[in-house]
């Protein structure tokens, strides 16, 4: 007796559901500890004390004096204006090294050429807190310690992910645009500025969501190279305050909706340059 075995349309299905599930299971995993912060955030203190569970409503829903808190205590709004300015000055950085980098890279013939792109490589397998004592050395030498140049000097030379990026779009333009324009007098830098940045747009976009928002969301080198107070971005604004809220966690998570919700509302309303951009450099 044999077994028979299953059609291709069955193990389309199933196949199909199997998908289905995990990537239910997946939200779920993300989603929940979100929800259970949102919940969390409009209870009051009354209510943490006692003892309510994660998921349980709160008795008024539309109670935002925790947020009033979170942002007036916590001088979110000055750590908002400090990070905004680190973006700014990063993210521009980010993409106008990581452009000229990648042209570099494809269309110079140099000494050392492939070594330096093996170096790029290699990089990226060196854990960065095995560097941190020589960089710290290197970022007080300059006088930038306890500055906002100091994260921005970090994040602008320390991007190997943008120069990939950049450098999948670059090799994707034709040679040709570049012999056209040497015939016409135009020297390397014209040819950057007029040809090939213009059409490094798409690479352009997911570099700036990226970076944005891993420089947005980044702990370790605001808190390392700017401790002082007035110096702080939305992360180690949220981290001061484990002193005077250590045990009040619905001030702690009106504060963490805060820091979540502006890269929300960026990620929902960009997500389509992100994919669209890693998929254009992939497959060109």
């Amino acid at each position: 007796m044999t077994l028979a075995h299953p059609t291709p349309v069955v193990r389309r299905r199933v196949a199909r559901t199997l998908t289905q599930l995990s990537l239910v299971a997946a939200s779920v995993v993300v989603l929940l500890p979100l929800a259970v912060v949102f919940l969390t955030s409009l209870k009051s203190e009354q209510e943490m004390a006692q003892g309510s569970r994660a998921l349980g409503l709160p008795d008024d829903l539309l109670d935002f004096r925790n947020y009033v808190t979170a942002f007036r205590d916590g001088e979110m709004l000055a750590a908002f204006g400090n990070t905004a300015f680190i973006l700014l000055f990063a993210v521009t950085g980010t993409v106008v090294i990581g452009s000229m980098a990648a042209y570099a890279i494809d269309r110079f013939t140099f000494r050392f050429r492939k070594l330096v792109v093996a170096l790029f490589l290699v990089a990226t397998l060196v854990p960065g807190v095995t560097t941190q004592v020589a960089t710290f050395q290197i970022v007080d030498s300059f006088g930038m310690f306890d500055s906002l140049w100091a994260p921005i000097a970090l994040y602008m030379g320390t991007d190997i992910v943008s120069i990939y990026i950049f450098l999948q779009f670059v090799r994707s333009i034709p040679i040709s645009l570049d012999e056209a324009a040497r015939l016409d007098g135009a020297n390397a830098f014209t040819i950057y500025r007029k040809i090939i940045f213009p059409l490094l747009r798409p690479a352009i976009a997911t570099v700036v969501i990226v970076k944005g928002i891993t420089v947005y969301n980044d702990f370790y080198i605001p808190f390392l190279y700017m401790p002082s107070e007035d110096l702080g971005v939305i992360s180690t604004s949220l981290f001061r305050f484990k002193g005077p809220y250590a045990a009040h966690w619905e001030t702690i998570s009106a504060g963490t909706v805060l820091v979540i919700l502006p890269t929300l509302i960026v990620f929902l309303a960009l997500q389509r340059f992100i994919y669209n951009g890693f998929m254009r450099g992939a497959t060109k």
